[in-house]
């Protein structure tokens, strides 16, 4: 029982994730002690927190039969769309910087958009199980997911929230793809998904800055290009081996946020390139194995257990390399967390629960084998 017990997990999966956590509690600490002298721990402290909240959730998470997840995803879809409606209501949505994102709780605060992922990959996991055939073959069966999200994005644009929502759309484009819709299917979507995203570019000045700044930040930086050249300047700084952990300039002085959508910055310039493309080593095994525990999923013929972890691995290596893009400067500037690393508690919670679903479609797929 004990040897069955051990060939039952991933140890791959279960390495990748410890490293990625507890490289993750170091570079909160690096990144944000410095904030409050005061109370130096503070960031710690609640990331601590997150961390040991999101571990047992993603403990029950496992617990979990995976038919469970099928049969109540639209249920769950149904109650992200109630959280993010209640952004809404006067006196219950709390507002950071202009941003509407945050219902305040007893012990923290949630963001219905990063629960909205996960419930958004449960919800298209079981359409594409169920609705393989029509995916395939007809346009309409394609576009059904599209409709469906249309709210959900809709009501995280006015947060304003761009990136979850860009998360959302390349994650359904990459679903439907794996699950043998036809190429010219993708056509119509795809223009008028690149239709809307320019034109949400469009309505606000403070995008049209950013895509601007991108594409030439040298000229733009002390305004909208700040935070990316001071991001490529710590990359700079750091060249191969890095000035040492904790010894970050950037992240004093100069780089805004850099304990949350800068991370990889700092670990950059505190690390050098060797750190900075240990990082990446660690999300492309995370990837690899969310897809090996899918294709073992598809060879059993479990097709949802197979895109659940397709939709899994995705969103998580997704919202990862955007990050990555944007730190590098070959993305615009969006506000995402890096997973597992950046300080940021409804991230790392959601990425926990996502983790250990993943752990427990590898378990049924041994024992099925066995």
């Amino acid at each position: 029982m004990k040897h069955a017990v051990t060939h039952n997990r991933d140890w791959i999966l279960c390495a990748t994730l410890t490293l990625l956590l507890g490289f993750g509690v170091v570079m909160v600490a690096s990144g944000s002690l410095h904030i409050h002298p005061t109370a130096p721990w503070e960031h710690v402290q609640r990331h601590g927190f997150a961390l040991g909240l999101g571990l047992l959730l993603a403990a029950l998470a496992y617990r979990v039969p995976i038919h469970w997840w099928d049969k109540g995803s639209v249920w769950l879809y149904g109650l992200g769309l109630i959280l993010l409606g209640l952004l809404w209501l006067p006196g219950l949505g709390h507002e950071v910087n202009g941003a509407r994102r945050w219902l305040p709780l007893p012990l923290f605060r949630l963001q219905p958009a990063e629960l909205m992922k996960l419930f958004a990959v449960l919800y298209l996991a079981g359409y594409l199980a169920r609705r393989q055939a029509e995916v395939e073959s007809s346009l309409w069966g394609f576009s059904k997911p599209f409709l469906v999200l249309l709210i959900p994005c809709g009501l995280i644009v006015l947060q304003p929230d761009f990136g979850t929502v860009a998360v959302l759309l390349f994650l359904t484009f990459a679903l439907l793809f794996l699950a043998g819709a036809r190429f010219r299917h993708f056509i119509l979507p795809g223009i008028l998904a690149l239709a809307v995203l320019v034109i949400l570019i469009l309505v606000a000045d403070y995008r049209i800055d950013r895509v601007v700044s991108f594409l030439d930040p040298w000229q733009h930086a002390r305004d909208a290009g700040y935070q990316l050249v001071q991001a490529l300047i710590a990359f700079g700084r750091g060249g191969l081996f890095g000035v040492g952990l904790g010894n970050s300039i950037q992240k004093h002085f100069h780089l805004p946020e850099a304990h949350t959508d800068f991370m990889l910055a700092v670990i950059g310039e505190e690390l050098g390139l060797f750190g900075t493309l240990a990082v990446i080593s660690l999300f492309c095994l995370l990837l690899w194995r969310a897809f090996v525990i899918g294709r073992a999923a598809l060879a059993r013929n479990a097709r949802h257990a197979a895109y659940l972890a397709y939709g899994l691995g995705l969103c998580l290596g997704v919202q990862a390399f955007l990050n990555i893009g944007v730190n590098l400067g070959v993305l615009p500037t969006k506000g995402l967390t890096l997973p597992f690393l950046s300080f940021g508690g409804n991230s790392l919670i959601v990425c926990l629960v996502a983790s250990g679903i993943l752990l427990r479609l590898h378990r049924d797929n041994t024992v099925c084998a066995s």
